[in-house]
């Protein structure tokens, strides 16, 4: 059976990406980092094997930003969408920006670093909530 395809493309288009479904997981990141990349409360991302992504369109258009926790986001020098994130915390994986995808058919399955949610916008839903310093254990 052949994989199904997940396209992606930054808001301006000049940037597109495919991956192979299916995620290795899907989630909401309420890091402060995460946060201020994207402008809002949260942001929602699914993980990839690093090798199952490609970038099909616009690589000379995408630019990197590397933060003070060594992970690197990659984003449109033209429109500024955020589209992956990598970690040495997560060898060989890529993380996505869902609002970006196309064809994703997994749902979050938990909130990463729900700890640290802001007070303003609060997880009302029952998704599993992880945190602490990985922001991947299990609450206290």
């Amino acid at each position: 059976m052949t994989p199904k395809t997940i396209k992606g493309a930054c808001t301006c288009g000049r940037v597109t990406l495919e991956a192979t479904q299916p995620p290795l997981w899907v989630a909401h990141c309420h890091c402060e980092n995460c946060r201020k990349a994207h402008g809002a409360g949260f942001v929602t991302y699914a993980g990839f094997q690093k090798d199952s992504v490609h970038i099909k369109t616009g690589e000379t258009n995408l630019t990197a930003y590397r933060s003070d926790t060594n992970s690197t986001r990659r984003f449109c020098k033209t429109c500024g969408s955020t589209l992956t994130y990598e970690s040495p915390r997560w060898k060989g994986e890529i993380h996505l920006a869902v609002a970006n995808l196309t064809h994703l058919t997994e749902f979050p399955s938990a909130h990463a670093y729900a700890d640290r949610a802001p007070d303003w916008c609060p997880i009302t839903d029952k998704l599993e909530q992880r945190g602490g310093p990985t922001g991947t254990e299990p609450p206290p």
